[in-house]
């Protein structure tokens, strides 16, 4: 196994395909309550309020799933991803994951290329100076979420290593395609 697998860990291709067979459509609503109910007292503070008339595109690269944030009306809204998005913010589940339960911050995983941001440089910041600001602890179902993110690492961090101990045929179907 090379380093860039080590630190680069891809979603295995299983757990890709629920979300290729749920269209978009069914989860964009997701996600647009999702955010809005972890950023309710974000939003009604106006801490969001740089997004208005601006268009973030989120690209999780291994998990397929592309969709677009704004804001609307005080509230977040999601979408497809938009081709003239104002910023676009790239990476594996593993970055965003490491983001999530703050076992790495922006700037380290921006330097290390783990996450990639094109765009309106500006409004980058201004996203990573409020996921900095943030704290998680006050968040709605933190705990379950947390516990979720953290178990989702710590299966990315063995992963290899269970895979290597399984029958050659067995681990050559669970090898995941590294991008």
């Amino acid at each position: 196994m090379n380093i860039t697998q080590q630190i680069h860990p891809s979603l295995p291709a299983f757990f890709r395909l629920p979300m290729n067979m749920v269209p978009g459509q069914l989860q964009y609503p997701i996600i647009k309550r999702t955010l809005n109910t972890l950023f309710s007292e974000a939003l009604s503070q106006g801490e969001l309020d740089f997004l208005q008339h601006k268009t973030i595109n989120i690209g999780i690269e291994d998990a397929g799933l592309n969709f677009s944030i704004y804001l609307e009306n005080g509230h977040l809204n999601t979408g497809p991803a938009r081709p003239a998005a104002d910023l676009h913010i790239s990476g594996k589940v593993y970055a965003f994951l490491m983001l999530g339960t703050r076992k790495e911050d922006a700037d380290t995983l921006f330097f290390r290329r783990q996450l990639k941001s094109e765009g309106d440089t500006e409004l980058g910041l201004f996203v990573k100076n409020f996921l900095d600001g943030l704290e998680p602890q006050s968040l709605p179902a933190f705990r379950v979420i947390d516990t979720c993110m953290r178990k989702a690492l710590q299966f990315a961090d063995i992963r290899p290593t269970i895979i290597d101990k399984l029958p050659g045929s067995i681990r050559g179907n669970m090898k995941s395609p590294q991008r």
